[in-house]
C-alpha cells in the first residue's frame, strides 16, 4: 500500500521496532545488561510489537501490520521471513520456568518463511522448514518440514441475514 520507499521508513512502525532491536541485539550480545531490554520496551511502547533483543533475526524480515508481535529472546528467524499481525514466536510455558533460563525455549524460523496474522508458534524444539507458510490462527508446537503450508480446517463459519438471525433469537 506505501507509495514509495520513504513512506516506508517514515511511516512503519516495524523500521523502528526492528531497527531497535537490531541495536538492542548487538548491545545484549555484548553482555551489556538492561539497556537492551530498557530500549526494546521504549519500542514496544511505541509500536505494539515486543522483540526480545536476544532474539536472532536474519536480513530482509517484514513486519506487516505489527501491532501485537511478540519474538521471544532464543527465537532464531532466517532471512526474508515476512509476519503479520499479532504473531506469536514463544515458550511453553512450564511450571519451572525460570530454571530453563539460558536455554533454547522459542521457535526457529528458515528462510523465506511467511506467517499470517494471530498465529502462535510454541516451543524451542519447533522449527518451520525453509520456504513454508504458516496461515491465519495457526496454533503449533511441532516442527514443520521445508516448502510446508500449514492452515486451521476444522472451522465453521456461519453467514445469515440480520433479519434470520433476530428470529433465531426469539425462537
Amino acid at each position: 500500500a506505501a507509495l514509495s520507499k520513504e513512506e516506508v521508513i517514515v511511516a512503519y512502525p516495524f523500521v523502528e521496532s526492528v531497527s531497535v532491536q537490531r541495536i538492542a541485539h548487538e548491545l545484549y550480545r555484548k553482555n551489556i545488561p538492561l539497556i537492551p531490554r530498557i530500549m526494546s520496551e521504549w519500542a514496544h511502547s511505541r509500536t505494539g510489537m515486543d522483540l526480545h533483543p536476544g532474539a536472532k533475526i536474519g536480513s530482509h524480515f517484514f513486519i506487516d501490520h505489527g501491532t501485537g508481535t511478540v519474538i521471544g529472546e532464543t527465537s532464531e528467524i532466517g532471512s526474508h521471513v515476512k509476519l503479520y499481525q499479532g504473531v506469536g514466536l514463544v515458550a511453553r510455558s512450564l511450571a519451572g520456568g525460570q530454571q530453563l533460563r539460558g536455554q533454547k525455549r522459542h521457535p526457529t524460523l528458515g528462510d523465506h518463511v511467511t506467517i499470517y496474522a494471530n498465529a502462535t508458534i510454541v516451543g524451542g524444539e519447533t522449527v518451520i522448514g525453509a520456504g513454508s507458510t504458516i496461515g491465519a490462527n495457526v496454533f503449533l508446537m511441532s516442527s514443520v518440514p521445508a516448502k510446508s503450508v500449514v492452515v486451521v480446517e476444522a472451522c465453521n463459519v456461519k453467514v445469515m441475514s440480520k433479519k434470520n438471525r433476530e428470529k433465531a433469537k426469539m425462537d
